[in-house]
């Protein structure tokens, strides 16, 4: 077993103790599960051209032909089927192939050359003897890898030999966030802090339905900014504006009424009705009557972009309405004088 490339390769340290015994178990071990791999490896490859011929079980009339290869024939092969190559394996493994202490490890007396049952052996050359059983672990551990390998593939992609791009979890089938909506100019694809690098379909479908419902909440939030400029609710003419309304009765106890009625639909209305990421349907028929745009790939951008301009926008606002007392127009007022100069400042041709 100590061979090229890797020489002695032990990289745990499971022989570091010395201990012949242990080691002398392990070495069957890997022989073992090398011998059994090799035949996994076989029984995926050849099922794909050959095939017993007659049934496997006659009872239930399922044909050799009608077992899938791979992990799918676990579902196929009836239970008895598999009672059977269990007890037989069993049978041969604990009565006629016993281990010899007073043999190399994996020589059993009654097996011969490729395990043939009483066939010829042993090698008479040992240096012919001493390659074949470094072949044979060698193939044993290649086939270990092997079969590992193909059991994973056709776990996850249906079989030994599938292709990776039926797997969705593929990185070959990797989840491609810049052909998504949303994606338009003149930023195209931002992703700056890379919160979507190497995600998946169903993370960035999350993150999407937090900017869609960010963006809206933002958009009634600067539409509240401008309206409270010009029209109020009744019993609240002389309230604050902006955020000294939340300190100020009765236009508390209003928010308070506003955060329950928002987190009922929230909880128990719009999470039943979603169907994708910020997608409630048209309860009003609104688009359906040709009142408002439609559901598709520019009114989604439209919405997106407007959204996003009005978290910009909520932010500042509620930021400067904080630090001044101005409310959106205020605000606007108090800036355009200093805006001018800046022009007038940095532009040679400004008015």
């Amino acid at each position: 077993g100590v061979q090229a490339p890797l020489g002695f390769w032990d990289p745990v340290g499971y022989t570091a103790n010395g201990d012949a015994a242990l080691f002398r178990r392990r070495r069957e071990t890997e022989i073992k599960h090398g011998r059994v791999a090799m035949f996994a490896t076989l029984g995926y490859i050849v099922p794909e051209y050959v095939r017993f011929p007659g049934y496997l079980a006659p009872e239930e009339g399922i044909r050799f032909t009608d077992v899938p290869a791979g992990l799918a024939a676990l579902k196929a092969v009836p239970a008895v089927g598999w009672a059977q190559i269990f007890l037989f394996i069993g049978l041969i493994d604990f009565c006629y192939y016993r281990a010899d202490p007073a043999r190399e490890p994996g020589d059993f007396a009654n097996a011969g050359v490729l395990g043939v049952p009483n066939g010829s052996g042993p090698m008479k050359d040992a240096e012919v003897r001493k390659k074949k059983l470094s072949a044979e672990i060698a193939n044993g551990r290649l086939a270990m890898m092997a079969i590992i390998g193909m059991f994973f593939q056709d776990g996850l992609t249906g079989s030994a030999w599938g292709d990776w791009a039926l797997y969705q979890g593929s990185p070959l089938r990797a989840f491609d966030a810049s052909t998504e909506v949303g994606v338009v100019e003149p930023l195209g694809f931002w992703d700056p802090a890379g919160l979507t690098a190497g995600k998946d379909e169903a993370f960035f479908k999350k993150m999407r339905g937090f900017e869609l419902k960010h963006g809206r909440v933002a958009m009634m939030c600067i539409t509240g900014f401008l309206a409270q400029h010009f029209w109020r609710f009744p019993g609240c003419f002389d309230v604050p504006d902006g955020i000294a309304a939340m300190k100020t009765m009765p236009s508390s106890a209003a928010f308070g009424c506003l955060f329950l009625v928002a987190g009922f639909f929230e909880l128990r209305i719009l999470g039943e009705r979603e169907t994708e990421p910020g997608n409630y349907g048209d309860p009003f028929k609104l688009a359906g009557a040709g009142l408002v745009g439609g559901y598709d790939e520019k009114w989604r951008n439209f919405e997106l972009q407007n959204g996003r301009l009005a978290m910009f926008g909520a932010i500042g606002t509620i930021t400067a309405n904080a630090y001044t007392g101005l409310d959106a127009f205020e605000q606007w007022e108090e800036a355009r004088p200093v805006f001018l100069e800046y022009l007038r400042t940095t532009l040679p041709y400004s008015p």
